[in-house]
């Protein structure tokens, strides 16, 4: 997905899915006309219908300009419920998309009028929050430009993840839920930690009965590291069909071509439901501007990681004459997948997606060195939550404190308030936790203090406490989870609810 800027600029066509009439629709006076609905694709020769966010033109994505005013009607095309989340954006929290916490399903043929300010510029994107129907690719880009940027000589790629499975993720749950998952010989000996907690399987996010779509043949395979004094440490849960950048394989990879010496600005969205990466850029040096759309301290690199539902924008340039492969490598594998930026001349190799050794685990060593641009004000929390992450492969329950969502306690703010959240996790999976509504800064990793980068998500490896901290300044009732799809849907999700919020 490519934004050319000069093409932009001079008001040519440009080259993906974000391009061509995308900022004029963001700018208009009328809402951009967004609709849920079917789409297929081709993944490794075989046909899959999957879910879709697409504009009037049959693109995916959204483009908009920080300062202006997010106006949005999302129509649901689909022949069941569905609903959109705006993960990165702050709007009022009527118009935050999560079932049962701000806003009803919308029901087939149905559709709804979004209106808020766009605050701040950054890389983001959108999907479902209902049943598991992000699996199933309901989500897309949600760029909101700069405006101070309008003038860079810059050419802008948008990188989207998925993992992706011709396998209906109902069954996938299911199999998960029958002790089909990872770590299962780890499991023996160790304690039980679901709390007496009961099952959440084939609910969406308020408890509603529902399903996800059938795409078809993922299935819960063994595979595990070593962590936490030699306790097994299970990585991914799911085994899939395919890793997908830009709903492509790197059987046929997308490739971008850029101009000799030009400079690129990567926008990587990890769109996938239940798959960490990492991002190697191979020989040539990037420069980390921005984590989920929030700029930090330039840090240069050629590996970055990025979590489920993070974000990275990385600047760089290509030599003339070169062709950089942009590949995202699946954590503990080694599969692969990404995308090709080649100056015009150059010649594009085959990229095997499966790399010569496997990826690590991801850790915390990178968010430690990150520093946040825009910090909080200093000052002491005003109200300090404890969260445990908990659950096991054996039962296939999540929860927060003890308790799977729909029985939880939310957790409590006051308008105003500095609040830290104190997150530890004694479980044996990795667990990205996001928060709605918010830009909360990483404060402190292991009790040891820092003033690290702000974000929407953040990775609590097992074994780790992670502490941030946020301003409580925008009252509702915002939901708070792991953004593993299935941990979520194990239970794994509260909220956060201001007093006085009816």
């Amino acid at each position: 997905m490519v934004i050319t800027r000069r093409r932009f600029l001079s008001g040519a066509a440009a080259t993906a899915a974000l391009a061509g009439a995308l900022p004029r629709l963001a700018r208009a006076a009328a809402p951009v006309e967004l609709t849920v609905s079917t789409r297929s694709l081709e993944v490794g020769g075989k046909a899959a219908t999957v879910f879709g966010i697409l504009r009037p033109d049959g693109g995916q994505g959204l483009r908009a300009v920080a300062g202006g005013d997010f106006r949005v009607r999302l129509t649901n095309g689909l022949s069941e419920p569905s609903l959109v989340h705006w993960h990165g954006l702050t709007p009022p929290w009527r118009q935050d998309g999560v079932p049962g916490v701000s806003q009803d399903p919308l029901p087939p043929g149905v559709g709804y009028d979004y209106a808020f300010p766009l605050a701040r510029p950054g890389t983001n994107w959108m999907h479902s929050h209902l049943g598991l129907q992000e699996q199933s690719l309901l989500a897309a880009p949600l760029i909101i430009a700069d405006p101070a940027e309008a003038g860079l000589d810059e050419q802008e790629v948008v990188l989207m993840l998925h993992d992706f499975s011709f396998r209906d993720p109902a069954e996938i749950m299911a199999g998960l839920r029958g002790g089909q998952g990872h770590g299962m010989a780890g499991m023996q000996g160790m304690a039980r930690m679901n709390h007496g907690s009961q099952g959440m399987a084939g609910m969406d996010h308020s408890g509603h009965d529902m399903s996800g779509m059938s795409m078809g043949s993922a299935k819960p395979t063994p595979g595990m590291q070593h962590d936490m004094q030699g306790m097994a440490m299970d990585l991914n849960d799911v085994e899939y069909d395919a890793y997908l950048a830009n709903d492509r394989t790197l059987a046929d990879p997308e490739v971008v071509r850029v101009e000799r010496g030009g400079r690129v600005r990567l926008r990587i969205i990890n769109g996938a439901a239940a798959t960490n990466f990492h991002i190697n850029l191979g020989a040539i040096e990037g420069t980390l501007v921005a984590v989920d759309g929030m700029p930090v301290a330039p840090v240069i690199g050629t590996r970055f990681p990025i979590a489920i539902a993070q974000r990275l924008d990385i600047r760089l340039t290509v030599p003339a004459g070169r062709a950089l492969p942009v590949l995202a490598l699946r954590e503990g594998d080694r599969q692969r997948t990404g995308l090709v930026l080649a100056t015009p001349a150059a010649k594009v190799a085959r990229i095997a997606d499966l790399g010569e050794h496997k990826a690590a685990a991801l850790d915390l060593a990178f968010e430690a060195t990150l520093r946040a641009t825009e910090p909080l004000a200093d000052r002491p929390a005003d109200r300090t939550i404890p969260v445990e992450l908990a659950g096991d492969m054996a039962s296939y329950v999540w929860t927060l404190n003890g308790k799977v969502h729909g029985r939880d306690t939310p957790l409590a703010v006051r308008q105003g308030e500095r609040v830290a959240l104190v997150m530890s996790n004694p479980s044996m999976m990795a667990h990205p936790m996001h928060l709605h509504g918010h830009h909360f800064q990483v404060v402190a990793i292991d009790g040891q203090a820092l003033s690290g980068a702000r974000r929407d998500t953040v990775l609590v490896p097992p074994g780790k406490t992670v502490t941030v901290a946020f301003d409580a300044d925008n009252p509702g009732r915002w939901a708070f989870h792991c953004h593993h799809l299935y941990h979520m849907e194990g239970g794994m999700m509260t909220t956060v609810e201001y007093e006085d919020v009816s």
